[in-house]
């Protein structure tokens, strides 16, 4: 066959077999209709094949990624709603969506989901570069989020009654008062009121409004309507305006120099990132007990951004704060202060009279190293020493511990801890074979209820091991938990052959639940 007729007949071939067709370009009728994004109580549903199409019409797009056994998911998914709600009535150009990550894995792989719910904001259909949701979780927080990044973030104010209005309308009011609203300070100040959704924000460049207010250069004033009634932050003329350094100001000033302690004001306690709180323990059904409030209120204004006051009411639901400073409910009226940073507490040395002269003199006392900390400590069980695992406490601990004629095992525990109770018969069996041997201790000691000058400790459980001889020496052990490898380690004089598998780390402290109080614990 000649090679120039080749060509000819395969051209024939391909456009008279139905394969052959499929070759060529589709007209537009033959493309596969977009599928349609079903919806459930407003919200889109998307499945890996219509996320592309959900990114193309809508230019602001929230996707929470959930799992329908998830009780946090639960949790959210009616105030999530309820926010798609609010932001439809107001005809807010945002759209709310929602992904089953384990029936979506592609995706969730995609964009690292890794626990649930996660919350991602896209933006002009950028499929890279989502932004993380930081905001809360109840419907006009997550409204509010989203209004900030569709909208602008702070409201701009022309006169004196449209700054006047915005003051008197809200508790917390900040505004930015800038010469040049397009200087780089303006951006920083922008992108701080995108997050800071407690507070309403404002900028002008209008002199009027500078001289209105007394200022003559680039400031940010906190209004509020309680304690000063207004902060200032003066902007950096040579550094400019740090970012940083305005929120602490702004989360400093934000808070009453009185706080009560609540689940409601305990998030913010904890986020004001004031080191030191001082701390006073009342009864509020009793009158004579809320005539100290004035005293220590009086007090609070000298120590402003340095010392939080913090008031208890022994009377409400915080039996897990007067635990975790060792008190009854008996005591109050009573004085507590803490770093949160060191966690070392502090008490009055006389058990004077609550006064703002006495708190001032404590405070003062603590802040210039004046007064020891105190640490918490069970009474010596009278039979501590009775049963295979002796129970030590904070009284009777370094006696125990750093006995040079004994070798003592200590296991660190929390009531509430798992992981504790899981190894509890294990740590049972260790004493009971060892009981025998005089210069072997089994011990245990609740590190919620005792704390320690030696050491802290910062997981349940910890093991350490404290060899007989001179010098203090401690030993922590990490390996498994299991009999025959703690048998092997005492065996061993305080070490585990390396072929030993080594057990998953501890369990760290969880963070503090939002009712709870500094450095308080819960079970994970």
């Amino acid at each position: 066959m000649s090679h120039q007729l080749l060509p000819v007949l395969l051209l024939l071939l391909r456009a008279s077999c139905p394969w052959g067709q499929e070759q060529g370009p589709k007209s537009p009728s033959e493309e596969p209709p977009e599928e349609e994004i079903p919806k459930e109580d407003g919200i889109l549903v998307l499945s890996r094949h219509t996320l592309g199409l959900a990114l193309r019409e809508h230019p602001a797009l929230l996707v929470e990624f959930y799992a329908p056994w998830c009780g946090h998911c639960k949790a959210l998914a009616p105030e999530y709603s309820k926010a798609a709600a609010l932001l439809a009535a107001e005809s807010t150009a945002v759209t709310l969506s929602k992904v089953d990550g384990p029936a979506q894995p592609e995706l969730a792989e995609e964009f690292g989901v890794t626990e649930y719910p996660t919350l991602k904001f896209f933006r002009n259909g950028n499929r890279t570069h989502p932004e993380e949701y930081t905001g809360p979780r109840e419907a006009e927080g997550i409204a509010e989020w989203l209004r900030r990044r569709v909208g602008p973030s702070a409201m701009r104010l022309e006169d004196e009654a449209a700054a006047q209005a915005l003051i008197d309308g809200r508790d917390l009011v900040v505004i930015g008062f800038f010469q040049d609203l397009q200087d780089e300070d303006v951006a920083t100040f922008l992108a701080l009121a995108r997050d800071a959704l407690d507070m309403t924000f404002g900028l002008t460049d209008r002199p009027r409004l500078f001289e209105q207010f007394g200022l003559t250069k680039d400031t940010v004033v906190l209004f509020k309507k309680f304690d000063e009634g207004r902060a200032d932050f003066p902007v950096d003329e040579e550094l400019g305006l740090d970012l940083g350094d305005l929120s602490r100001f702004l989360v400093t000033h934000s808070m009453h120099l009185v706080t009560e302690f609540n689940s409601q004001t305990s998030p913010k306690i904890f986020a004001a990132r004031i080191l030191n709180h001082l701390l006073l323990f009342v009864n509020q059904t009793l009158a004579a007990h809320r005539e100290l409030l004035a005293g220590f209120g009086e007090a609070a204004p000298h120590f402003r951004g340095q010392v939080l006051f913090v008031v208890v009411d022994v009377a409400a639901d915080n039996e897990h704060v007067l635990q975790y400073f060792g008190l009854k409910a008996e005591a109050a009226p009573t004085l507590r202060f803490i770093n949160v940073e060191t966690t070392k507490k502090y008490a009055p040395v006389d058990g004077g009279p609550v006064t703002a002269a006495s708190v001032t003199a404590f405070c003062h006392a603590v802040l210039n190293g004046q007064v020891k900390p105190y640490l918490l400590s069970q009474e010596v069980p009278p039979d501590w020493d009775q049963r295979p695992v002796k129970t030590l406490v904070g009284k009777n601990f370094e006696q125990v511990a750093f006995d040079e004629t004994k070798n003592v095992f200590v296991k660190f525990y929390a009531p509430w801890c798992t992981h504790c109770k899981e190894m509890a018969p294990a740590w049972e069996a260790l004493a009971e074979k060892y009981q025998d041997h005089e210069d072997i201790i089994i011990a245990q000691l609740d590190a919620t209820a005792n704390e320690l000058d030696a050491f802290a400790v910062h997981s349940f459980p910890t093991l350490k091991y404290f060899p007989a001889g001179p010098g203090r020496k401690v030993i922590e052990y990490k390996s498994a938990r299991d009999l025959e490898t703690l048998s092997k380690f005492l065996d061993n004089g305080g070490a585990v052959p390396t072929e030993e598998p080594t057990e998953e780390p501890a369990a760290p402290f969880p963070e503090p639940r939002a009712n709870s109080t500094v450095g308080s614990k819960e079970e994970l």
